[in-house]
């Protein structure tokens, strides 16, 4: 790639940087949902198994300046000596311990303060435990339950001073049937999503219209009806909002790929992964199975393992 393009793309990528990082944000739509003490508690029952009964016992720490991409997910509390913190994601982030404690230093932080604890102390401070749980509701396909490791992202297997572990609970329907139905509106959240998805993947509408028609779908089926009435262009401001960061976050991963192509920094990867194809050929492999294969070992999406399978297959039959 020339210089010329280089700068055309550093430019492109710095204005879409300003469009989306922005100190004016929107709370996601799980945060409308759960911001409230009442069905904050419900969803932290539904996932610990727990039996408390009074909201008040929950105390809010959500950081409220924390940087964003457009989008406040996440929600703080403490109860019960345990610290939580809890982020909605629609992309599997192998980052998320990373935020995790770059979150968790804040929030220890300003609880040290409030409480007046010294920590220079020769006696040792009591401090709540920490959760951390990362609710994924993207379209890959991804198991009920896993845990994310800080200790992963380390390039040395030595035995590290720091650890961080988020569990990652899919929440899409049809997953994790014990907590959605412990967790009413868990359980309505994910069929929303799952209705206005399907609503936009229809095509031939334009998208406020395909968001439009979903929420008054799930008015009429009784999901959400109370809200989604009450707060009705506020959703739909949000879920665009929502659909537009997916869509960025897609267009910069698939401008990175190909940025890669042309200026030659992928040229040892597509080696290896024109060296898979064959392999994978030879032992008789079908096509969706080599895609798969080349998702989970070069950790693609799976349509852009498939463009590379693609380009690679194209490119060997000439």
């Amino acid at each position: 790639m020339g210089k010329k393009k280089k700068q055309q793309n550093a430019k492109k990528k710095s204005a879409g940087n300003h469009s989306y990082v922005n100190r004016k944000y929107k709370d996601s739509l799980f945060r409308m949902l759960f911001s409230g003490r009442e069905a904050l508690l419900s969803l932290y029952n539904a996932v610990n198994q727990t039996a408390y009964k009074d909201p008040s016992a929950l105390e809010i720490m959500t950081i409220e300046d924390a940087i964003y991409v457009g989008i406040k997910n996440d929600l703080a509390f403490l109860i019960d000596c345990r610290l939580n913190l809890y982020e909605a994601q629609s992309t599997r982030n192998p980052n998320m311990p990373l935020r995790g404690v770059f979150y968790f230093s804040q929030v220890y932080q300003g609880y040290v303060n409030r409480r007046g604890l010294n920590i220079f102390s020769e006696k040792q401070i009591r401090l709540p435990v920490p959760r951390y749980l990362v609710l994924y509701n993207g379209t890959n396909e991804e198991p009920d339950r896993q845990i994310l490791r800080l200790s992963d992202a380390f390039g040395q297997s030595e035995e590290a001073c720091l650890e961080c572990t988020a569990v990652m609970l899919n929440i899409n329907a049809g997953h994790n049937s014990r907590i959605m139905k412990q967790c009413r509106t868990l359980y309505e959240y994910a069929v929303l999503v799952d209705t206005v998805r399907n609503h936009l993947n229809i095509g031939g509408i334009p998208r406020e219209q395909a968001v439009d028609e979903a929420v008054k779908e799930c008015i009429r089926r009784g999901i959400l009806a109370d809200f989604l009435r009450k707060h009705r262009a506020e959703v739909k401001s949000v879920i665009l909002t929502e659909y537009d960061r997916e869509a960025h976050i897609r267009a910069e991963k698939k401008e990175s790929w190909e940025d890669g192509w042309e200026d030659g920094v992928a040229e040892e990867r597509e080696r290896l992964l024109r060296s898979v194809i064959r392999v994978q050929r030879k032992k008789g492999q079908k096509e969706a199975d080599i895609i798969s294969f080349l998702a989970e070992c070069f950790e693609l999406p799976e349509e852009e393992a498939w463009e590379c399978y693609r380009k690679i297959s194209r490119e060997d039959a000439l």
